[in-house]
C-alpha cells in the first residue's frame, strides 16, 4: 500500500464515522511492523479523537454556510409547522386549507331562520 493510499484512507475516515476497529486497522497502517501495542492503541486513540474534531469542524462550517444563504434550520422548520397549525386551529380551518364542516348550532340556527323567512310572506300578504 502507498502513502497516497493511506492519506486518502485517514483522509475519508475523518469525513466518514470512524471506528475503533478501523482506527486499530489504519494505525496498523501507518506504523512500522512490530510496533507496540501501545503504540498502535495509542495511535488509534488519537486518530479517533482527530476524526470527531475535524468531523465538527464540518458540521459548524456547513452550519454556517446555510445560516450565511439565509436557509432555514429543521428546527425553524418545525416550529414555522407548529404555529401555522395552531393558527389554522384558531382560524377554523383543516389541514387542506378548506373551512371545517359546519356544528349542529350553526345548522340549528338556519332551521329557525327558514321558518322566520316563510312567516313573513303571509304576514305581508294579510297587510
Amino acid at each position: 500500500m502507498t502513502r497516497v493510499d493511506d492519506m486518502r484512507k485517514a483522509f475519508e475516515a475523518t469525513i466518514g464515522n470512524l471506528t475503533p476497529t478501523r482506527a486499530q486497522a489504519l494505525a496498523k497502517g501507518f506504523l512500522e511492523p512490530g510496533a507496540a501495542k501501545e503504540q498502535v492503541a495509542k495511535t488509534a486513540a488519537d486518530m479517533m479523537e482527530w476524526s470527531q474534531r475535524n468531523r465538527q469542524r464540518i458540521r459548524t462550517e456547513i452550519k454556517d454556510q446555510m445560516r450565511q444563504m439565509g436557509l432555514a434550520t429543521q428546527d425553524e422548520l418545525d416550529a414555522l409547522r407548529k404555529r401555522v397549525r395552531e393558527l389554522e386551529r384558531a382560524a377554523g380551518m383543516t389541514a387542506s386549507g378548506g373551512r371545517r364542516a359546519p356544528t349542529k348550532k350553526t345548522s340549528t340556527k338556519r332551521s329557525s331562520s327558514k321558518k322566520t323567512a316563510a312567516k313573513k310572506p303571509s304576514t305581508s300578504g294579510n297587510a
